[in-house]
């Protein structure tokens, strides 16, 4: 038994198939989602989407946030944006950390502050999903 996985953003579909698994970041932790499970919507926290395909290997996606909705063994997340780790440069994304990690040292005000703080947890995620070790 499978799950059909849609991962959609403002831009683009990133993924549109049927996977074994989930395991997805929301505001309160994270759920793994096998067939048959219970419906839900679920806001969805800046983090990891991890997929088993059905071959069992696994993918990894850096998710920015949105929203998902589970329910009759489909998964529709609609994300604010996401990239496949095999789409991220491992270079690039670390060079975005840092210079994240300098913007919010040097924010000035609170609100400066908030930004450069969801500028880091992006930057981070996306380091996190080149750097993840396959299970």
């Amino acid at each position: 038994m499978t799950l059909n996985l849609c991962v959609l953003t403002p831009n683009r579909i990133i993924w549109d198939s049927e996977v074994k698994e989930i395991i997805l970041s929301t505001n309160s932790g994270q759920i793994g989602v096998l067939p048959n499970h219970a419906p839900i919507a679920t806001a969805v926290d800046i983090g990891l989407l991890r997929i088993r395909l059905n071959n069992d290997q696994w993918l990894t996606v850096a998710l920015m946030g949105g929203f998902a909705r589970i329910g009759n063994n489909e998964i529709t997340i609609l994300g604010n944006d996401a990239e496949i780790s095999t789409d991220i440069d491992p270079q690039e994304a670390q060079q975005a950390l840092e210079i994240a990690e300098a913007n919010l040292s040097r924010a000035k005000g609170k609100r400066q502050a908030i930004e450069a703080n969801l500028a880091l947890r992006r930057a981070r995620t996306r380091v996190e999903a080149v750097n993840v070790i396959s299970y």
